[in-house]
């Protein structure tokens, strides 16, 4: 059974739950959207829940990134990212993409959540200057996104909750 996960802004205006089978917060993602919209120390981590449970009191706002390709042309992500319209807490992402699922910001999250074994630093190709990334023996890095999903992670290192 996944287990309840609450999280909430900084303001307390916007307050959550869902369901996560997948709670250890090891995804350390460097892109410039993480890094400006929820980083800190250069980076914004990210676990999955479960779309169909989300409970949310209060109204969160919604912001879309714009991504800019190597050519210069730009598209609107589909990416939905829920932060308090009061004090800009980042919340979690929801992406049409993956309906069933959401990807809140553990920075958000008030139930206290695992220590994961190891990380997994993303998107380092994204990273400023002065971000010098702490990457721990065991740690896996990556200029991109890696091939392995947040799931397949946790199931294989026996970290998927049931």
């Amino acid at each position: 059974m996944p287990i309840a996960l609450e999280g909430s802004c900084r303001c307390g205006g916007v307050r959550f739950t869902f369901d996560s089978h997948t709670p250890h917060p090891y995804q350390r993602c460097y892109c410039s959207i993480c890094r400006k919209t929820a980083g800190g120390g250069g980076y914004a981590i990210n676990i999955m829940g479960t779309a169909a449970s989300l409970a949310v009191t209060g109204r969160p706002a919604i912001y879309r990134a714009t991504l800019r390709a190597d050519d210069g042309s730009c598209e609107t992500s589909s990416g939905q990212r829920h932060f308090c319209p009061a004090c800009a807490s980042a919340l979690w992402l929801a992406d049409p993409s993956w309906p069933d699922l959401i990807h809140p910001f553990a920075s958000a999250i008030d139930t206290p959540l695992p220590l994961p074994p190891s990380s997994t630093h993303l998107m380092l190709l994204y990273k400023p200057a002065w971000v010098v990334p702490q990457i721990a023996e065991g740690d896996a890095v990556f200029d991109e996104y890696p091939l392995e999903s947040i799931e397949d992670w946790h199931r294989s290192r026996g970290l998927w909750v049931d």
